[in-house]
Protein backbone atom coordinates (compact mmCIF):
# COMPACT_ATOMS: atom_id res chain seq x y z
CA UNK A 1 0.00 0.00 0.00
CA UNK A 2 1.36 3.30 -1.03
CA UNK A 3 2.23 6.01 1.81
CA UNK A 4 -0.32 8.86 1.63
CA UNK A 5 2.61 11.27 2.63
CA UNK A 6 3.92 10.20 -0.94
CA UNK A 7 0.15 10.84 -2.73
CA UNK A 8 0.43 14.50 -1.40
CA UNK A 9 4.40 15.02 -1.75
CA UNK A 10 4.01 15.24 -5.47
CA UNK A 11 0.26 14.01 -6.84
CA UNK A 12 1.94 14.81 -9.84
CA UNK A 13 5.41 12.25 -10.10
CA UNK A 14 2.55 9.84 -8.48
CA UNK A 15 0.31 9.98 -11.37
CA UNK A 16 2.96 9.70 -13.90
CA UNK A 17 4.60 6.62 -12.06
CA UNK A 18 1.16 5.07 -12.37
CA UNK A 19 0.93 5.90 -16.32
CA UNK A 20 4.18 3.90 -16.25
CA UNK A 21 2.21 0.63 -15.11
CA UNK A 22 -0.75 1.65 -17.53
CA UNK A 23 -2.99 2.13 -14.09
CA UNK A 24 -5.69 3.95 -16.05
CA UNK A 25 -7.77 5.18 -13.02
CA UNK A 26 -4.99 7.93 -11.94
CA UNK A 27 -8.14 10.62 -10.80
CA UNK A 28 -8.08 7.88 -7.12
CA UNK A 29 -5.14 10.00 -6.44
CA UNK A 30 -6.95 13.16 -6.34
CA UNK A 31 -9.71 11.42 -4.67
CA UNK A 32 -7.35 9.88 -2.09
CA UNK A 33 -5.88 13.37 -0.96
CA UNK A 34 -9.57 15.66 -0.72
CA UNK A 35 -10.55 12.38 1.18
CA UNK A 36 -7.22 12.61 3.61
CA UNK A 37 -8.39 16.70 3.68
CA UNK A 38 -11.56 15.49 4.73
CA UNK A 39 -10.42 13.33 7.30
CA UNK A 40 -7.60 15.52 8.50
CA UNK A 41 -11.01 18.26 9.02
CA UNK A 42 -12.81 15.73 10.79
CA UNK A 43 -9.85 15.00 13.41
CA UNK A 44 -8.98 18.57 14.43
CA UNK A 45 -13.28 18.85 15.07
CA UNK A 46 -13.46 15.95 16.91
CA UNK A 47 -10.00 16.57 19.03
CA UNK A 48 -11.36 20.31 19.66
CA UNK A 49 -14.94 18.95 21.02
CA UNK A 50 -13.28 15.97 22.89
CA UNK A 51 -10.73 19.23 24.32
CA UNK A 52 -14.18 20.92 25.23
CA UNK A 53 -15.26 17.84 26.88
CA UNK A 54 -12.53 17.14 29.05
CA UNK A 55 -11.69 20.58 30.16
CA UNK A 56 -16.02 21.03 30.91
CA UNK A 57 -15.37 17.43 33.11
CA UNK A 58 -12.69 19.14 34.64
CA UNK A 59 -14.62 22.11 36.04
CA UNK A 60 -17.26 19.96 37.05
CA UNK A 61 -15.25 18.64 39.81
CA UNK A 62 -14.24 22.05 41.11
CA UNK A 63 -17.21 23.54 41.02
CA UNK A 64 -18.42 20.18 43.06
CA UNK A 65 -15.69 20.96 45.94
CA UNK A 66 -16.51 24.82 46.31
CA UNK A 67 -20.27 23.83 46.54
CA UNK A 68 -21.36 25.07 43.17
CA UNK A 69 -24.26 22.42 42.59
CA UNK A 70 -26.08 24.65 40.36
CA UNK A 71 -23.08 25.75 38.18
CA UNK A 72 -21.83 21.94 38.09
CA UNK A 73 -24.81 20.51 36.72
CA UNK A 74 -25.27 23.34 33.87
CA UNK A 75 -21.74 22.02 33.17
CA UNK A 76 -23.03 18.78 32.91
CA UNK A 77 -25.25 19.22 30.67
CA UNK A 78 -23.04 20.90 28.53
CA UNK A 79 -20.72 17.74 28.33
CA UNK A 80 -23.87 15.89 27.43
CA UNK A 81 -24.34 18.39 24.21
CA UNK A 82 -20.88 18.19 23.55
CA UNK A 83 -20.85 14.01 23.54
CA UNK A 84 -23.85 13.83 21.46
CA UNK A 85 -22.37 16.16 18.97
CA UNK A 86 -19.23 14.44 18.72
CA UNK A 87 -20.51 11.22 17.78
CA UNK A 88 -21.69 11.88 14.35
CA UNK A 89 -18.48 13.39 14.24
CA UNK A 90 -17.15 10.37 15.31
CA UNK A 91 -18.90 8.30 13.10
CA UNK A 92 -17.87 10.43 9.92
CA UNK A 93 -14.49 10.44 10.88
CA UNK A 94 -14.61 6.20 10.46
CA UNK A 95 -16.46 5.93 7.23
CA UNK A 96 -14.05 8.33 5.88
CA UNK A 97 -10.93 6.87 7.07
CA UNK A 98 -12.22 3.42 5.61
CA UNK A 99 -13.36 4.87 2.39
CA UNK A 100 -10.11 6.25 2.17
CA UNK A 101 -8.02 2.71 3.04
CA UNK A 102 -10.84 1.37 0.47
CA UNK A 103 -8.94 3.54 -2.41
CA UNK A 104 -5.47 3.27 -1.12
CA UNK A 105 -5.42 0.20 -1.62
CA UNK A 106 -6.39 -0.18 -5.17
CA UNK A 107 -3.27 1.86 -6.26
CA UNK A 108 -0.45 -0.79 -7.25
CA UNK A 109 2.96 0.66 -6.13
CA UNK A 110 4.89 3.24 -7.82
CA UNK A 111 7.75 1.34 -10.49
CA UNK A 112 11.19 2.29 -10.03
CA UNK A 113 13.28 4.75 -11.81
CA UNK A 114 15.00 1.72 -13.61
CA UNK A 115 11.71 0.37 -15.20
CA UNK A 116 11.56 0.40 -18.62
CA UNK A 117 8.39 1.68 -20.48
CA UNK A 118 6.55 -0.53 -22.24
CA UNK A 119 2.99 -2.64 -22.12
CA UNK A 120 3.99 -6.29 -22.84
CA UNK A 121 6.34 -8.97 -22.40
CA UNK A 122 7.91 -7.65 -25.68
CA UNK A 123 8.95 -4.65 -24.49
CA UNK A 124 10.78 -6.14 -21.32
CA UNK A 125 14.67 -5.74 -21.45
CA UNK A 126 17.45 -8.92 -21.59
CA UNK A 127 19.74 -7.85 -18.91
CA UNK A 128 21.81 -11.20 -19.76
CA UNK A 129 22.10 -13.92 -21.76
CA UNK A 130 23.63 -17.41 -20.09
CA UNK A 131 24.61 -20.89 -21.60
CA UNK A 132 24.67 -22.25 -24.34
CA UNK A 133 21.50 -24.15 -25.81
CA UNK A 134 21.50 -27.58 -26.25
CA UNK A 135 21.29 -29.40 -29.77
CA UNK A 136 18.64 -31.98 -29.35
CA UNK A 137 19.51 -35.80 -30.77
CA UNK A 138 16.86 -36.80 -33.93
CA UNK A 139 13.71 -38.13 -32.25
CA UNK A 140 13.91 -36.03 -29.40
CA UNK A 141 10.42 -34.80 -27.80
CA UNK A 142 9.07 -32.48 -25.41
CA UNK A 143 8.59 -33.20 -21.43
CA UNK A 144 5.03 -34.39 -22.31
CA UNK A 145 6.08 -37.21 -24.22
CA UNK A 146 8.69 -37.75 -21.99
CA UNK A 147 6.71 -38.14 -18.42
CA UNK A 148 4.79 -40.63 -20.15
CA UNK A 149 7.63 -42.88 -21.70
CA UNK A 150 9.73 -42.68 -17.95
CA UNK A 151 6.55 -42.84 -16.00
CA UNK A 152 7.39 -40.48 -13.95
CA UNK A 153 4.06 -37.56 -13.77
CA UNK A 154 0.80 -39.19 -14.45
CA UNK A 155 -1.54 -36.21 -15.57
CA UNK A 156 -4.83 -38.38 -16.06
CA UNK A 157 -4.64 -39.65 -12.73
CA UNK A 158 -4.40 -36.20 -11.10
CA UNK A 159 -7.26 -35.58 -12.80
CA UNK A 160 -9.20 -38.41 -11.77
CA UNK A 161 -8.13 -37.25 -7.67
CA UNK A 162 -8.89 -34.02 -8.37
CA UNK A 163 -8.87 -32.53 -11.68
CA UNK A 164 -7.39 -31.06 -14.96
CA UNK A 165 -3.70 -29.04 -13.75
CA UNK A 166 -3.26 -31.40 -10.84
CA UNK A 167 0.00 -33.63 -11.80
CA UNK A 168 0.56 -36.99 -9.75
CA UNK A 169 4.54 -37.05 -9.51
CA UNK A 170 5.77 -41.24 -9.43
CA UNK A 171 8.94 -42.78 -8.61
CA UNK A 172 11.60 -41.45 -10.23
CA UNK A 173 9.84 -38.17 -10.85
CA UNK A 174 8.80 -37.69 -7.16
CA UNK A 175 12.13 -38.62 -5.94
CA UNK A 176 13.58 -35.34 -8.96
CA UNK A 177 11.01 -33.44 -6.71
CA UNK A 178 12.11 -34.00 -3.40
CA UNK A 179 15.93 -33.39 -4.74
CA UNK A 180 15.62 -30.34 -6.18
CA UNK A 181 13.66 -29.25 -3.29
CA UNK A 182 16.55 -30.42 -0.64
CA UNK A 183 18.90 -28.75 -2.77
CA UNK A 184 17.26 -25.56 -3.21
CA UNK A 185 16.71 -25.30 0.42
CA UNK A 186 20.59 -26.49 1.13
CA UNK A 187 21.94 -23.41 -1.55
CA UNK A 188 19.83 -20.68 0.40
CA UNK A 189 20.69 -22.02 3.85
CA UNK A 190 24.51 -21.91 3.15
CA UNK A 191 24.23 -18.14 1.62
CA UNK A 192 22.81 -17.32 5.04
CA UNK A 193 19.11 -17.66 4.45
CA UNK A 194 17.04 -19.45 7.94
CA UNK A 195 14.60 -22.15 6.50
CA UNK A 196 11.43 -21.83 7.60
CA UNK A 197 8.22 -24.50 6.71
CA UNK A 198 4.99 -22.01 6.61
CA UNK A 199 1.30 -22.82 7.18
CA UNK A 200 0.09 -23.39 3.58
CA UNK A 201 -3.72 -21.62 4.34
CA UNK A 202 -3.53 -18.05 5.37
CA UNK A 203 -5.66 -15.68 6.78
CA UNK A 204 -7.57 -12.50 4.81
CA UNK A 205 -5.08 -10.28 6.92
CA UNK A 206 -2.08 -12.06 5.87
CA UNK A 207 -2.99 -12.63 2.30
CA UNK A 208 -3.92 -8.06 2.73
CA UNK A 209 -0.40 -8.07 3.79
CA UNK A 210 1.40 -9.10 1.13
CA UNK A 211 -0.81 -7.94 -1.82
CA UNK A 212 -2.54 -10.69 -2.71
CA UNK A 213 -5.80 -9.47 -1.32
CA UNK A 214 -8.04 -7.56 -3.18
CA UNK A 215 -6.01 -7.56 -6.10
CA UNK A 216 -6.24 -11.24 -6.91
CA UNK A 217 -8.79 -13.09 -5.09
CA UNK A 218 -9.78 -14.50 -8.59
CA UNK A 219 -6.66 -16.38 -8.52
CA UNK A 220 -6.95 -17.84 -5.06
CA UNK A 221 -8.27 -21.12 -3.54
CA UNK A 222 -10.62 -19.84 -0.89
CA UNK A 223 -11.93 -22.56 1.91
CA UNK A 224 -15.13 -20.05 2.66
CA UNK A 225 -15.98 -21.72 5.98
CA UNK A 226 -12.91 -20.82 7.78
CA UNK A 227 -12.08 -17.64 5.22
CA UNK A 228 -8.70 -18.97 4.74
CA UNK A 229 -6.91 -19.05 1.54
CA UNK A 230 -4.46 -21.60 0.01
CA UNK A 231 -1.10 -20.07 -0.94
CA UNK A 232 0.00 -19.02 -4.00
CA UNK A 233 3.57 -19.03 -2.65
CA UNK A 234 5.45 -19.43 0.45
CA UNK A 235 6.13 -15.75 0.42
CA UNK A 236 3.04 -14.77 2.04
CA UNK A 237 2.79 -16.61 4.97
CA UNK A 238 6.56 -16.13 5.18
CA UNK A 239 6.96 -12.38 4.89
CA UNK A 240 4.19 -11.92 7.25
CA UNK A 241 6.08 -13.81 10.54
CA UNK A 242 6.66 -9.93 10.98
CA UNK A 243 3.33 -8.42 10.49
CA UNK A 244 2.83 -6.16 13.04
CA UNK A 245 6.25 -6.37 14.60
CA UNK A 246 9.52 -3.54 15.43
CA UNK A 247 12.42 -5.30 14.69
CA UNK A 248 15.74 -4.03 15.73
CA UNK A 249 17.88 -2.42 13.19
CA UNK A 250 21.19 -4.52 13.73
CA UNK A 251 18.78 -7.33 12.78
CA UNK A 252 18.79 -6.55 9.28
CA UNK A 253 18.86 -7.76 6.55
CA UNK A 254 16.05 -10.74 7.74
CA UNK A 255 16.98 -13.81 5.39
CA UNK A 256 13.99 -16.49 5.30
CA UNK A 257 13.86 -19.22 2.58
CA UNK A 258 10.56 -21.89 2.64
CA UNK A 259 9.59 -24.41 0.63
CA UNK A 260 6.12 -24.78 -0.18
CA UNK A 261 3.33 -26.62 -2.43
CA UNK A 262 1.56 -23.15 -4.56
CA UNK A 263 -2.14 -23.24 -5.41
CA UNK A 264 -3.31 -20.93 -8.61
CA UNK A 265 -6.66 -21.61 -9.95
CA UNK A 266 -5.44 -19.41 -13.06
CA UNK A 267 -3.28 -22.26 -14.73
CA UNK A 268 -5.13 -21.03 -18.06
CA UNK A 269 -6.78 -22.23 -21.35
CA UNK A 270 -4.92 -25.61 -22.66
CA UNK A 271 -2.61 -25.86 -25.63
CA UNK A 272 0.75 -25.78 -26.65
CA UNK A 273 2.11 -22.67 -24.42
CA UNK A 274 0.22 -24.53 -21.35
CA UNK A 275 0.42 -27.94 -22.08
CA UNK A 276 2.41 -30.64 -19.68
CA UNK A 277 4.11 -28.67 -16.97
CA UNK A 278 4.43 -25.11 -18.40
CA UNK A 279 1.45 -24.25 -16.27
CA UNK A 280 -0.73 -25.97 -13.72
CA UNK A 281 -3.22 -25.31 -10.67
CA UNK A 282 -0.34 -26.35 -8.05
CA UNK A 283 3.44 -26.99 -8.02
CA UNK A 284 6.40 -26.65 -5.80
CA UNK A 285 8.58 -23.54 -5.13
CA UNK A 286 11.45 -22.52 -2.63
CA UNK A 287 11.37 -18.91 -2.50
CA UNK A 288 13.67 -16.33 -0.30
CA UNK A 289 12.33 -13.30 1.25
CA UNK A 290 14.40 -10.22 3.03
CA UNK A 291 13.35 -7.50 4.79
CA UNK A 292 15.88 -4.97 4.83
CA UNK A 293 17.09 -1.43 5.49
CA UNK A 294 15.43 0.90 3.25
CA UNK A 295 18.75 2.40 1.85
CA UNK A 296 20.47 -1.02 1.01
CA UNK A 297 17.08 -2.53 -0.54
CA UNK A 298 18.37 -2.16 -4.24
CA UNK A 299 22.32 -3.40 -3.40
CA UNK A 300 19.89 -6.57 -1.93
CA UNK A 301 17.83 -7.05 -4.98
CA UNK A 302 21.41 -7.20 -7.49
CA UNK A 303 22.45 -9.59 -4.47
CA UNK A 304 19.39 -12.11 -4.97
CA UNK A 305 19.90 -11.85 -8.10
CA UNK A 306 22.74 -12.96 -8.55
CA UNK A 307 22.25 -15.74 -6.19
CA UNK A 308 19.50 -17.08 -8.48
CA UNK A 309 21.35 -16.41 -10.99
CA UNK A 310 24.47 -18.77 -9.57
CA UNK A 311 21.60 -21.80 -8.69
CA UNK A 312 20.95 -21.77 -12.41
CA UNK A 313 24.37 -22.20 -13.60
CA UNK A 314 24.28 -24.96 -11.06
CA UNK A 315 21.99 -26.40 -13.01
CA UNK A 316 23.40 -26.12 -16.21
CA UNK A 317 20.66 -24.65 -17.71
CA UNK A 318 20.69 -21.73 -20.24
CA UNK A 319 18.98 -18.73 -18.83
CA UNK A 320 18.35 -14.81 -19.49
CA UNK A 321 17.80 -12.26 -17.01
CA UNK A 322 14.84 -9.63 -18.10
CA UNK A 323 13.95 -6.58 -16.14
CA UNK A 324 10.55 -5.92 -16.56
CA UNK A 325 8.63 -3.20 -18.00
CA UNK A 326 5.64 -1.15 -16.68
CA UNK A 327 3.11 -3.03 -18.17
CA UNK A 328 4.35 -6.52 -17.48
CA UNK A 329 4.97 -5.83 -13.80
CA UNK A 330 2.73 -7.35 -10.87
CA UNK A 331 0.14 -5.11 -8.83
CA UNK A 332 3.23 -4.78 -5.93
CA UNK A 333 6.35 -4.50 -6.94
CA UNK A 334 8.82 -1.78 -7.65
CA UNK A 335 11.06 -3.54 -9.93
CA UNK A 336 11.27 -7.14 -11.11
CA UNK A 337 13.65 -9.32 -12.68
CA UNK A 338 12.39 -12.11 -14.26
CA UNK A 339 14.54 -15.25 -15.01
CA UNK A 340 13.76 -17.72 -18.24
CA UNK A 341 15.01 -21.17 -19.11
CA UNK A 342 15.63 -22.33 -22.84
CA UNK A 343 13.25 -24.86 -23.43
CA UNK A 344 15.24 -26.77 -26.48
CA UNK A 345 12.11 -29.58 -27.35
CA UNK A 346 9.79 -26.32 -27.22
CA UNK A 347 12.05 -24.18 -28.93
CA UNK A 348 10.92 -21.49 -26.01
CA UNK A 349 12.31 -19.50 -23.21
CA UNK A 350 9.83 -20.53 -19.88
CA UNK A 351 9.81 -18.25 -16.84
CA UNK A 352 11.27 -20.39 -14.08
CA UNK A 353 11.77 -17.04 -11.15
CA UNK A 354 10.86 -13.58 -10.27
CA UNK A 355 13.02 -11.43 -8.21
CA UNK A 356 11.22 -7.80 -6.96
CA UNK A 357 11.71 -5.17 -4.56
CA UNK A 358 8.52 -4.22 -2.92
CA UNK A 359 10.40 -1.12 -0.70
CA UNK A 360 7.28 -0.27 1.70
CA UNK A 361 4.01 -1.72 -0.54
CA UNK A 362 3.91 -4.62 1.52
CA UNK A 363 5.74 -3.62 4.86
CA UNK A 364 3.37 -0.07 4.88
CA UNK A 365 0.14 -2.68 5.46
CA UNK A 366 2.39 -4.92 7.76
CA UNK A 367 3.30 -2.57 9.69
CA UNK A 368 6.47 -4.14 9.87
CA UNK A 369 8.85 -1.52 11.35
CA UNK A 370 12.50 -0.63 12.97
CA UNK A 371 13.80 2.13 15.01
CA UNK A 372 16.69 4.46 13.49
CA UNK A 373 19.70 6.20 15.48
CA UNK A 374 17.24 8.53 16.10
CA UNK A 375 14.34 6.57 17.66
CA UNK A 376 11.70 7.10 14.88
CA UNK A 377 10.50 4.57 13.67
CA UNK A 378 10.96 3.42 10.21
CA UNK A 379 9.18 0.83 7.54
CA UNK A 380 11.55 -2.16 6.29
CA UNK A 381 11.76 -2.98 2.81
CA UNK A 382 10.79 -6.07 1.88
CA UNK A 383 11.87 -8.39 -1.63
CA UNK A 384 11.16 -11.75 -2.48
CA UNK A 385 12.14 -14.27 -5.08
CA UNK A 386 11.75 -18.18 -6.88
CA UNK A 387 14.77 -20.10 -5.80
CA UNK A 388 13.22 -21.65 -7.84
CA UNK A 389 9.75 -23.15 -9.24
CA UNK A 390 9.83 -26.30 -9.76
CA UNK A 391 7.99 -27.14 -13.00
CA UNK A 392 9.53 -25.58 -15.79
CA UNK A 393 13.27 -26.65 -14.31
CA UNK A 394 11.93 -29.58 -14.27
CA UNK A 395 10.59 -29.34 -18.03
CA UNK A 396 13.87 -28.12 -19.34
CA UNK A 397 15.90 -30.64 -16.76
CA UNK A 398 14.17 -33.50 -19.00
CA UNK A 399 14.35 -31.71 -22.45
CA UNK A 400 17.17 -30.78 -22.63
CA UNK A 401 19.31 -33.59 -21.57
CA UNK A 402 17.57 -36.79 -23.12
CA UNK A 403 19.85 -38.87 -24.65
CA UNK A 404 19.37 -42.47 -26.20
CA UNK A 405 20.38 -43.97 -23.01
CA UNK A 406 18.14 -41.60 -20.37
CA UNK A 407 17.77 -38.38 -18.91
CA UNK A 408 21.26 -37.10 -17.67
CA UNK A 409 21.45 -35.11 -14.88
CA UNK A 410 23.59 -32.16 -13.79
CA UNK A 411 26.50 -32.71 -11.37
CA UNK A 412 24.87 -31.19 -8.61
CA UNK A 413 22.00 -33.34 -8.55
CA UNK A 414 23.59 -36.51 -8.07
CA UNK A 415 24.53 -36.95 -4.61
CA UNK A 416 20.51 -35.88 -3.61
CA UNK A 417 18.85 -37.63 -6.76
CA UNK A 418 20.93 -40.85 -6.18
CA UNK A 419 22.31 -41.39 -9.50
CA UNK A 420 23.79 -39.39 -12.90
CA UNK A 421 20.57 -40.12 -14.63
CA UNK A 422 16.71 -40.94 -15.51
CA UNK A 423 16.81 -44.24 -17.01
CA UNK A 424 13.77 -45.97 -18.88
CA UNK A 425 11.51 -48.11 -16.70
CA UNK A 426 11.88 -51.93 -16.52
CA UNK A 427 8.84 -52.43 -17.87
CA UNK A 428 8.34 -51.55 -21.74
CA UNK A 429 6.01 -48.85 -21.62
CA UNK A 430 4.90 -47.78 -25.19
CA UNK A 431 4.79 -43.41 -25.88
CA UNK A 432 0.95 -42.40 -26.86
Amino acid sequence: MLQLQVLRQDPKAVKEKLAIKHFADTGLVDEIIALDDERKRLQLESDTTQSKINAASKEIGQLMAKGEKDAAEAKKQEVAALKTALQPIADKLAATEKTQNEKLVLLPNLPSSKVPAGKTPADNIMVKESGTKPTLPAGSVPHWDLIKKYDIVDFETGAKITGSGFPLYKGKGAKLQRALIQYFLDYNTAAGYTEYLPPFMVNEATAYGTGQLPDKEGQMYHMQADNFYMIPTSEVPVTNIYRDEIVKEDSLPIKMTAYSPCFRREAGSFGKDVRGLNRVHQFEKVEIVQLVHPEKSYDVLDEMVSHVEKLLNTLELPFRILRLCGGDMSFASALTYDFEVYSAAQEKWLEVSSVSNFETFQTNRMKIRFKDANGKSQLVHSLNGSSLALPRIVACLLENNQTADGIKLPAVLHSYFGAGSISLPSLNYELY
